[in-house]
């Protein structure tokens, strides 16, 4: 039989040979297969399933969008309404008053968005050597060239050569290495720094204590651009009833990419939140920036957001990721006694990863929890990703952890 479909991320011959794992339905934080088992969904699909699975009011807000206007171009002067409207609620909750809203298709989309754009902002000011982006090891941000090249993760970049010139790399977890950076080359050749709040598909890393704060005052006393890349902590998932982690930690970044949770997956969607001083040099007259997307700003995608945000907003979701942040530290933690963990990285958000003393386990450990009803997947090093869906119950996180529990006491 052939197979057509080729995944993302996947060991192809493996999966013609074995067969693709089908899913049909989703109801809360539960999925089902094509036999109708039911699974615990421990990663909300992919960070992005918030409000979780089977909301058919964001479907509904679709199909009604899509019945009027599914889509128009937003270049030039071209706008929907909805697009408009989307773009002033997002302004609203921005963790920087007056940010503009640059939409864009997912989140690799926003964050070669935010790399253009800080090169080209450098230049428009009269500082065209500012060319440098800087990443950090383990950091995720996405798969395009840019994101590819700012990542801190070697195997995503194996094969493809040097895709992106000008970007450096500094230890994920110190701020001194950034010091270091800026010493050795000048900060007068630096555009922007990248940073997740929270690393997510690196393998979960939290940040230290002070690490952001310190980070994030090299970058302004040296002029250099803060984006923080919460296409994973965005939405709520940094926790502290915060929209963003960025509110949380009071970092007024320059830009933040942002997508899965703006729809929570129920439509592709990304933005860049760019800061006001940012924006200026291109909303002051006679200035062009050449880049959009066909679909940035999609009518339909507008519409599925907006209903998400309603969702998240009436049912206080962000109340509830907040209370997730506790209840997976406490359900999780004493996992890091088992033989089989090396650590439990968890406490800040609605995120935990249970890192495994031996990474090659790591796909006989996702399988087997497949087996015992709980999809997830390896994230890092060997590290098992739990993400949640917000609606997730605190009955649901225990019954999670101790069906992680019995799986890894065996392994």
């Amino acid at each position: 039989m052939t197979y057509s479909l080729w995944h993302g991320f996947a060991d192809m011959a493996s999966v013609v040979k074995n067969g693709p794992f089908v899913l049909t339905r989703g109801e809360g934080a539960y999925v089902f297969d094509a036999e109708d088992n039911r699974y615990i969904d421990a990663t909300a699909g992919l960070w992005f399933t918030n409000v979780g699975h089977g909301r058919t009011e964001i479907a509904d807000a679709v199909a009604a969008q899509l019945g009027k206007l599914a889509h128009f171009s937003g270049f030039g002067d071209h706008a929907a309404d909805v697009s408009i409207e989307l773009a002033e609620r997002l302004a609203a909750i921005a963790p920087v008053a007056g940010s503009k809203i640059f939409f864009t298709s997912g989140g690799s989309d926003a964050v070669e968005t935010a790399a253009k754009l800080a090169r080209r902002y450098w230049h428009e000011v009269g500082q065209p050597d500012r060319t440098i982006m800087v990443g950090r090891s383990k950091a995720y941000h996405g798969m395009h060239v840019a994101g590819t090249s700012l990542a801190g993760i070697p195997a995503n970049g194996e094969g493809y050569g040097e895709l992106m010139p000008g970007v450096e790399s500094i230890a994920w977890d110190d701020a001194k290495s950034l010091l270091g950076l800026i010493e050795r080359i000048g900060a007068e050749r630096i555009a922007a720094f990248f940073c997740e709040p929270i690393i997510g598909a690196g393998g979960v890393y939290l940040p230290p204590d002070g690490y952001l704060d310190e980070v994030r005052g090299i970058c302004r006393d040296h002029g250099i651009l803060f984006v923080a890349d919460e296409v994973v902590t965005g939405f709520g998932r940094g926790g502290a009833q915060e929209w963003f982690a960025s509110s949380r930690f009071d970092l007024a970044p320059d830009m933040i990419t942002t997508a899965k949770g703006l729809t929570s997956g129920y439509v592709p969607m990304g933005a860049v939140f760019i800061a006001p001083h940012l924006a200026d040099p291109f909303f002051g007259g006679g200035v062009w920036w050449r880049h959009g997307y066909t679909y940035g700003g999609h009518a339909g995608a507008a519409a599925a957001a907006l209903a998400n945000l309603d969702i998240l907003e009436r049912e206080n979701l962000l109340q509830r990721a907040s209370a997730l942040e506790g209840e997976l530290a406490e359900a999780f933690s004493p996992l890091a006694g088992l033989d089989a963990v090396a650590e439990v990285r968890t406490g800040l958000g609605a995120v935990t990863a249970v890192q495994l003393a031996d990474p090659a386990q790591a796909p006989t450990a996702v399988a087997h929890l497949r087996r015992a009803g709980v999809v997830t997947r390896a994230a890092g090093q060997g590290a098992l990703q739990v993400s949640p869906s917000f609606v997730m119950t605190t009955e649901q996180v225990r019954d999670m952890a101790d069906r992680f529990g019995g799986v890894l006491e065996q392994l």
